[in-house]
């Protein structure tokens, strides 16, 4: 055998089990394995992905309770200005019409359902509370169309005016002229057993998309509800989550709607209520309510905004319930 070849024979490299790949041990060897090392330098000095997510979310709640505060406390504030100007000012009323508002601007509806469950033990009169029911309720879809106008679509929009268009003065007809009770009980009583349903099933794939009659009949019950109950968007809610639309589309699908329905659903009421007294009997206070309406809308797009497609589904149907309840109650 050479001296050369021994030599070589000495160096060549040994299998390292450790480490699972040929590696120089030599006595001559004196490296070190940088990527083990590197393992262990400077200990603690990038945070855990999971300590991240949960100071992020705790600044998220702590953003959002100090949104409610704020609001809350401005609101009681406001009212406290508004009845030491007129003792006509109601505080109750406002408080109710702020908390429906957040609570509604979560999903983008319900409003009056919510307010109305309220507001009808309240004020005596049942026009005055769809009045202002109506006037909150554009109020709150101006600002929140604002905020969602990039996810509206005219085409799939132009459907459901077009069926609610011809609903919306049956609807009117039903409210001056017929009493609600058991019609109120049975949209409320439908509205509970679908959310309930809705919340308990098993997910199923979403319907089709496409251009469907669904769309005009959904317009057309919104219509008949939103002239007797100042409340158009339950069906044309229930028929975009049925069609398994996203979030943002739903309500740059209804959100619009209800706003479109209930200006004309107000210029309709004064209509009818000119000709029948001879003079429109809106009541102009009922315009400082609004801020109320408003600062309630703040709060519950800022919640919106933070929440999943599940977690929307999930309050959307919760808030099917709600409106159900409301209504029968």
């Amino acid at each position: 055998m050479l001296p050369d070849q021994s030599a070589s024979e000495g160096s060549a490299p040994e299998k390292n089990p450790q480490l699972g790949t040929n590696h120089p041990t030599g006595p001559g060897w004196v490296g070190q394995e940088p990527a083990r090392a590197a393992l262990f330098e400077k200990p603690g000095l990038t945070e855990p992905p999971a300590t991240r997510s949960r100071l992020a979310s705790l600044a998220a709640g702590v953003g959002l309770l100090t949104i409610l505060l704020t609001s809350g406390v401005g609101v009681l504030c406001y009212s406290g200005i508004c009845r030491a100007l007129t003792q006509e000012i109601s505080v109750w009323v406002m408080l109710a019409i702020f908390a429906a508002a957040t609570v509604s601007s979560i999903a983008g509806f319900a409003f009056s359902a919510i307010c109305g469950a309220i507001l009808f033990h309240v004020m005596e009169s049942p026009i005055s509370v769809v009045d202002t029911m109506i006037i909150c309720s554009i109020a709150i879809q101006i600002f929140s169309v604002a905020t969602l106008k990039r996810a509206i679509d005219p085409k799939d929009l132009g459907r459901f005016l077009a069926g609610g268009i011809v609903g919306l003065p049956i609807g009117v007809y039903l409210l001056t002229h017929v009493t609600g009770s058991i019609y109120m009980k049975c949209v409320g009583g439908f509205l509970i057993c679908y959310g309930v349903y809705m919340l308990a099933r098993k997910p199923i794939p979403p319907a089709r998309r496409g251009r469907s009659a669904g769309d005009y009949i959904a317009g057309f019950l919104g219509g008949i509800t939103g002239g007797f109950a100042a409340f158009p968007g339950a069906f044309v809610t229930i028929w975009c989550g049925f069609k398994g639309l996203p979030k943002d589309q739903q309500r740059g699908v209804y959100q619009p709607f209800i706003l479109i329905m209930q200006i004309l659903a107000l210029g309709v009421l004064f209509f009818v209520q000119s000709t029948n007294r001879g003079s429109g009997q809106i009541d102009p206070l009922m315009v400082t309510y609004i801020p109320a309406a408003l600062l309630g809308t703040w709060c519950g797009i800022a919640i919106f905004r933070r929440l999943t497609e599940v977690q929307f589904a999930w309050s959307v149907n919760l808030l099917l319930v709600v409106s159900g309840l409301g209504l029968v109650a």
